[in-house]
């Protein structure tokens, strides 16, 4: 017998050991030291976790405790957001002047291909309204409450499973709804009202922006959606000059927004990244050309008796900044060529397929 002994205490093989025998303690010595080197890393592997400075990888040192903290979920609209696909035949703008606000309305939509090209049986549709302030609907402050509702039916018309209708007003979301009209309109339509609360909001990625890459959105009324169509009035602006439809997806952001007013014209360029919809209304049935955004006298306010639906919001709102008497001739605003810059629309108008029409 050898004096030799196994790694574990056990007997060495012996000449005389069976052949069996001997290769059983063969495999039992490799196993006993495969053991031993995984329990050495992993005491290694400890004591570098506990060790290691904060900054370093898989260190479980966390001296402010910043990294103990949840981490907030951060979420993305689709990639190409809510757009269908182009049209060779249908026209990126479709002008309605006259009479009858729904049939402005359906005969806008009409010319850009109708509601068919854009609304399928089972979607569930976003309506994005202008509810930022406290006013009755002819100051022209906020969306026409009867384009709103006019809107709704014909979605609901072309088979969508369930119509929201959202914003997150600047004042009391609740008195800025109802004093609108806007509310009731929705309701009386067949649309559910969604009216922000702290625990409707979630981070919002948005690539390439510059205020608002990572930014609170609200979130609650997009779970589940899958066509976006935003409505907004046209009306002067005291900062960005016009506020339209491209400014309109503003009432989405969370958070301290008023900071963006530093560079608004900046913000307005992110909102364009942030949200790309199925299409828009520019609400032209008046016009606030003066005093705005806010209003609050008639005086500022002129029957503009158009609307306008389209599939590039830029291309919509530079019509609209015709409808503006004040600013018709002026320099348009920095961003229209901004978005441009950034491939996200066309200011130019005439230049792109149009279509209008007189009702009444």
């Amino acid at each position: 017998m050898s004096d030799e002994r196994t790694p574990d205490g056990g007997p060495g093989p012996s000449d005389s050991d069976p052949p069996a025998l001997t290769e059983h303690r063969r495999i039992q010595r490799r196993t006993f030291l495969k053991q031993a080197g995984v329990a050495a890393g992993l005491a290694a592997g400890a004591g570098w976790v506990s060790l290691a400075p904060a900054g370093w990888p898989l260190s479980l040192k966390d001296p402010d405790g910043e990294r103990g903290k949840p981490q907030k979920q951060v979420l993305r609209l689709p990639e190409g957001g809510f757009a269908v696909a182009p049209s060779a035949t249908a026209s990126v703008l479709g002008v309605a002047h006259g009479q009858g606000l729904e049939a402005m309305v359906r005969a806008a939509i009409d010319a850009i291909g109708g509601i068919g090209r854009f609304v399928e049986r089972g979607d569930v549709v976003v309506i994005k309204p202008n509810v930022a302030f406290e006013r009755a609907a002819p100051l022209g402050a906020t969306s026409n409450p009867e384009i709103v509702s006019a809107l709704v039916r014909i979605v609901r018309e072309a088979g969508a499973d369930e119509v929201r209708v959202a914003d997150n007003p600047i004042e009391s979301p609740e008195a800025c709804f109802a004093r609108s009209g806007v509310r009731k309109a929705a309701l009386d339509a067949g649309a559910r009202v969604y009216l922000p609360s702290p625990g409707d909001f979630e981070t919002l990625n948005v690539p390439g922006a510059k205020w608002i890459e990572n930014w609170p959105f609200f979130w609650r009324p997009f779970v589940g959606a899958t066509k976006v169509i935003g409505v907004a009035p046209v009306k002067d602006h005291n900062l960005c000059f016009a506020s339209m439809t491209s400014k309109n997806w503003y009432g989405l952001l969370g958070g301290r927004r008023n900071q963006f007013h530093q560079d608004i014209h900046g913000i307005i360029t992110d909102l364009t990244r942030m949200m790309r919809p199925t299409f828009v209304i520019l609400d032209g049935s008046r016009v606030l050309f003066r005093s705005g955004p806010t209003g609050g006298s008639l005086a500022d306010v002129k029957e503009g008796r158009t609307v306008v639906a389209s599939t590039d919001g830029l291309a919509a709102d530079a019509y609209g900044w015709d409808l503006l008497l004040e600013r018709k001739g002026s320099p348009t605003p920095a961003y229209f060529e901004q978005i441009r810059a950034a491939g996200l629309g066309n200011p130019d108008w005439r230049q792109v397929a149009l279509k209008e029409v007189q009702i009444g």
